[in-house]
């Protein structure tokens, strides 16, 4: 059967960062339902280095119950935002797992997309180095519709979300943005990542807050 994958999003205000990073630390028992879930801090995705982080926005992945729910996020949050989601396409592992269960389908609306890295010590500052260009890349890329970095560490786990109008402008973007398509041909010969996971997901519904996800900034095509 295939499992419910859900994004949730929350907007702490500055005065609740301390018992956000708090629940971070502790919370890591995944719900009953839930076969595979992260917690993760967020940041612009620009630089990926500590001064990127946005302590004020905290995020989780859960594969499993869609109806789950995080009433101690929720009692501290101004802003929640919940996205449902169908995977598509997956490639490589997180934390040794493969979470989903990608269905193959050709979407006919919003998709997701989701990369995740855990960096080799040794080949990390190349990785920054090559980080600024393919984010003023993405930033401007038609049919951006959200984006923000995701980690589970400040340092050397990292990753990025990104919600796009179609499955034709992240392509267009994947493989037409010379900066960004560089940096893919480079990833096997510098070796950057000790593991790494790749997924692009159908959205099937977003409730709650959209400009948590940084939507405000961003005009869908009408």
């Amino acid at each position: 059967m295939q499992a419910d994958v859900t994004l949730h999003v929350w907007r702490v205000p500055r005065h609740a960062v301390a018992s956000a990073m708090l629940r971070m630390a502790v919370t890591r028992r995944r719900p009953p339902g839930v076969r595979f879930g992260k917690f993760l801090g967020t940041g612009t995705g620009t630089t990926f280095g500590p001064g990127d982080a946005d302590l004020t926005r905290w995020a989780a992945l859960t594969v499993g119950d869609p109806e789950v729910r995080f009433p101690a996020w929720d009692r501290i949050a101004t802003g929640h935002a919940r996205v449902a989601l169908e995977p598509l396409i997956s490639r490589g592992t997180w934390s040794g797992h493969t979470p989903f269960e990608p269905t193959g389908r050709r979407p006919d609306g919003m998709v997701l997309a989701l990369t995740r890295a855990r960096l080799r010590p040794t080949r990390a500052l190349r990785f920054w180095r090559a980080v600024p260009a393919v984010a003023r890349e993405v930033t401007e890329a038609p049919g951006l519709l959200a984006r923000f970095g995701v980690g589970e560490a400040p340092i050397g786990w990292q990753g990025t979300i990104s919600v796009w109008r179609d499955a034709a402008d992240l392509t267009a973007f994947a493989y037409r943005q010379p900066e960004h398509r560089a940096a893919i041909a480079r990833t096997p010969a510098d070796r950057w990542y000790a593991e790494e996971l790749f997924a692009r997901f159908a959205v099937h519904g977003i409730s709650g807050d959209r400009s948590v996800l940084g939507w405000a900034e961003r005009q869908e095509r009408s």
